[in-house]
């Protein structure tokens, strides 16, 4: 292998399918960090050339289709199975497994952990790149994101036709205390903070004090699904940053402000192996447990979501332990919830 001052060169010949898996990965990342920036340059440029009826018609479509990300979205079907998911997911490659049906009789919302850095496993749900459209055909799956995330032309549109939908309380009640059923909405969980977390062989959750989406499973009545992404933490390398620190100060500081954590880390590149922002090739393992029945109850007690919460937390904890050596993780190695 090539060295060039530390960083390790890619070959220049590669085989082709792992040039596809590479470009699959790269279309992820241009449409998650990429197209925001062009999108608001391309108008800033219309706007500067006169270009005034086309910035007319966006601000007009916005204006019409400004519910959407908190009504459910507009999920393409063709979009979601197009072979560039199936690329993205060989790239690691990510796997999906289900341990137990979802009739579509139900609605659903489903806990996803680890957030790790950028919650890649979560990208299961976008698309069909695992098979899991296939495996669930008459679910509608719906992956939540910050409501800024929708702040962006362009990419706005693109995260909507990937059926996914802003975290707010209002957007999670309409997709989940609607009229209809199979739906399925998939919050990170940890959020922010537990990305800050995000270390190579270790599983630190931040879920104790997070209650907000027990209390919405319990008013809408959707049933709780423990998910667990395996391998998620070891994508990146952060930065050391244990509680205590300046730096983990620093970060947990800018969260509060921004409402994102600003991670230290780094992957690698499209043409070397140990510097840059794509991820490390390796295995993924996306474990969905079974549903928890929940029963509608429009106002619950702190007792209530207490004890939800407590089940939700002993049902993730014995998915953990009963797939863990399965996908690489040591006996002796447990989940640390804060």
């Amino acid at each position: 292998m090539t060295k060039l001052g530390g960083i390790e060169l890619a070959p220049l010949h590669v085989p082709l399918q792992r040039r596809l898996q590479t470009a699959g990965v790269l279309y992820h990342f241009l449409f998650a960090f990429l197209l925001p920036i062009v999108a608001w340059i391309l108008f800033c440029w219309l706007l500067y050339a006169g270009y005034y009826l086309v910035i007319a018609a966006y601000i007009g479509w916005l204006w019409w289709d400004w519910d959407a990300p908190r009504q459910g979205a507009y999920a393409s079907r063709y979009l979601r199975n197009l072979g560039i998911h199936k690329w993205f997911c060989s790239f690691f490659p990510i796997k999906f497994h289900a341990t137990a049906e979802l009739p579509n009789n139900k609605n659903y919302l489903i806990g996803f952990h680890p957030h790790g850095i950028i919650s890649i496993s979560a990208y299961n749900f976008i698309g069909n790149g695992t098979g899991i459209m296939d495996r669930f055909p008459n679910i509608n799956f719906h992956l939540c994101t910050l409501v800024g995330q929708f702040s962006f032309p362009l990419r706005r549109e693109w995260m909507l036709l990937h059926g996914m939908i802003n975290a707010s309380k209002d957007s999670l009640k309409y997709v989940l205390g609607g009229p209809m059923t199979g739906q399925a909405a998939v919050l990170v969980v940890g959020g922010a903070e537990e990305a800050l977390d995000a270390h190579p062989g270790k599983h630190v959750l931040t879920l104790k004090a997070r209650k907000g989406f027990i209390k919405l499973a319990l008013e809408t009545g959707a049933h709780l699904v423990p998910c667990f992404g395996f391998g998620e933490n070891d994508l990146y390398l952060q930065a050391a940053n244990e509680k205590g620190t300046f730096l983990r100060q620093f970060q947990t500081w800018f969260k509060n402000i921004a409402g994102f954590s600003p991670p230290l880390f780094h992957g690698r590149g499209i043409f070397n192996y140990n510097a840059g922002l794509l991820p490390f090739r390796h295995d993924l393992n996306t474990v969905l447990g079974a549903p928890i029945p929940v029963e509608k109850t429009l106002n619950p007690t702190p007792e209530q979501i207490n004890d939800l919460h407590s089940l939700y937390i002993k049902r993730l904890v014995e998915l953990f332990e009963e797939h863990k050596q399965k996908y690489g993780v040591a006996e002796d190695n447990h989940l640390i919830i804060h």
